[in-house]
């Protein structure tokens, strides 16, 4: 029996399967729940997705909604923290808890406008130089995710 998440990812209308599947396997290393918000920029039975979750996708807790709005409602009194490269606070700055959801925007277009606008208070940012434009998406979940874990502490089945 699996045990009920302590993150939640959500990936805001992502378009490239690879990393889709890249983020449901570090999803399935710490225990974290993935939430597709759709448009999606591939199918779910795309060869690329399934391929680049190799065999832990069977392991993953996922569901797909059909936007923002029907997830919300999913979600209510959970604290949400957004990431952009225009949020307000470093990830590492965060108090992070258990029940938290981390969200994450499409690999060309980010998080759009008028939902960071609505929550600007939670809006955060990973540190990168100038030179680098962007973090790759599946990169990015990975150091909010692991930061996340790091502060809520990983269960003893995950971590020795």
């Amino acid at each position: 029996m699996q045990q009920p998440p302590s993150i939640d990812v959500v990936l805001h209308q992502p378009e490239i399967p690879q990393n889709t599947g890249t983020i449901g396997r570090s999803c399935v290393a710490v225990g974290a729940r993935l939430w597709l918000v759709r448009p999606l920029g591939f199918r779910l039975d795309d060869r690329h997705l399934r391929r680049a979750g190799l065999d832990y996708w069977q392991h993953l807790q996922w569901e797909v909604v059909d936007d923002w709005s029907a997830l919300s409602a999913r979600l209510t009194g959970r604290r949400i923290w957004l990431f952009s490269k225009s949020g307000n606070r470093v990830h590492t700055t965060v108090p992070y808890s258990a029940g938290d959801v981390l969200v994450f925007g499409s690999e060309t277009q980010g998080l759009p406008a008028s939902l960071l606008g609505a929550h600007r208070e939670s809006s955060v940012r990973i540190p990168i130089a100038p030179e680098a434009r962007s973090l790759n998406l599946a990169c990015a979940v990975s150091v909010g995710l692991y930061e996340a874990m790091r502060q809520i502490g990983f269960s003893a089945e995950i971590a020795p």
